[in-house]
């Protein structure tokens, strides 16, 4: 069942190759916002992989200790935005596709891949006429995602457009740890695929390089490149009368509040009291997303600043930090 990804966000992609000439023409053509490490030294690509094993694995117990707190009755919005300001880039610097050759004078592309088993990161191997059917295994056996002929035409154009889509996947492991804070009703609204097309359309169109969906309150938190956040703000329909009743335990108009149970508004009541109430909550004209079942209506709403990474912290501000794309020996 297509289902919209709880937890995504961008990482790197490392090229392994000993053809300098040829990692230098895949560094030119592939996006300028993506965040390459080259690399010729097939032990050097393998202890840097290896490295970020551990890196990996303390993200991964940050997010589950957010999720430890969020039971023991902290709130999950502000802590997440707390761990993406304290974290500022760290975590989108981590590798999320190795990109190698197969045939290396030291070792073949599949020696490097047997060396790291516990990198979770996406597979894809380059290969030649004389290997593809040692790519064919490799990829029956799970040893890679894919594979891709050097002979291919525009191969950089076809292999930029691969990669995407690899570092587009959403990482299992986050959708586990995320799932805990979703309802059973929620978690079928998001696998309906009509709701879990739009929504995925939707963070294409803000730009995030990363999302968090979450049940308490129900919505996503969607980080952007400068470092601003947004808060979609996702409402059942038999959920609205009830929103309409927090609005008017506020004094909010009648009009108002009869746009809120028409799904006409939303209100982002609980994203401020989420934000310690320091600003005057407010609403939103609200859009449908039809699913198989039943309705969902989403608002959009920013999230002040001074809760937001910044673009101090930004990943703008990291890609322009890297420089040019050189290769590491």
């Amino acid at each position: 069942m297509t289902s919209f990804a709880l937890y995504r966000r961008l990482g790197g992609v490392v090229f392994l190759d000993d053809d300098r000439d040829y990692l230098e023409m895949l560094a030119e053509v592939m996006p300028p916002d993506w965040h390459l490490r080259l690399s010729v030294r097939p032990v050097a690509c393998i202890a840097l992989l290896q490295q970020e094993c551990q890196r990996d694995e303390a993200d991964l117990w940050s997010q589950q200790e957010i999720i430890r707190r969020w039971r023991e009755g902290a709130g999950l919005i502000a802590q997440i935005l707390q761990y993406w300001r304290d974290d500022g880039t760290a975590r989108l610097a981590l590798m999320r596709v190795c990109v190698l050759d197969y045939a290396m004078p030291a070792m073949s592309g599949l020696q490097v891949l047997g060396a790291l088993t516990d990198w979770p990161g996406a597979r894809i191997l380059l290969t030649g006429r004389a290997d593809e059917q040692l790519a064919v295994s490799a990829f029956n056996r799970g040893l890679i995602q894919q594979f891709i002929p050097k002979q291919t035409p525009d191969i950089g154009r076809h292999l930029s457009s691969v990669i995407q889509r690899q570092r587009h996947q959403a990482d299992p492991r986050h959708q586990q740890i995320w799932r805990a804070t979703l309802s059973r009703e929620q978690s079928a609204l998001l696998g309906e695929p009509l709701i879990a097309q739009a929504l995925e359309q939707f963070a294409l169109s803000q730009g995030w390089i990363e999302h968090v969906v979450i049940g308490a309150p129900f919505g996503v938190l969607g980080l952007n490149a400068q470092g601003g956040v947004s808060w979609l703000q996702l409402e059942p329909a038999d959920k609205l009368p009830e929103l309409a009743e927090m609005a008017e335990s506020q004094g909010w108009d009648a009009a108002i509040l009869q746009d809120i149970r028409d799904g006409k508004k939303l209100a982002n009541l609980e994203l401020q009291l989420a934000l310690s109430g320091l600003h005057p909550p407010e609403a939103r004209p609200a859009w449908c997303i039809t699913g198989a079942t039943a309705p969902l209506y989403a608002a959009l709403f920013p999230v002040p600043e001074e809760w937001c990474p910044g673009a101090a912290h930004s990943y703008a501000r990291f890609i322009a930090s890297c420089g040019g794309r050189t290769l590491h020996d």
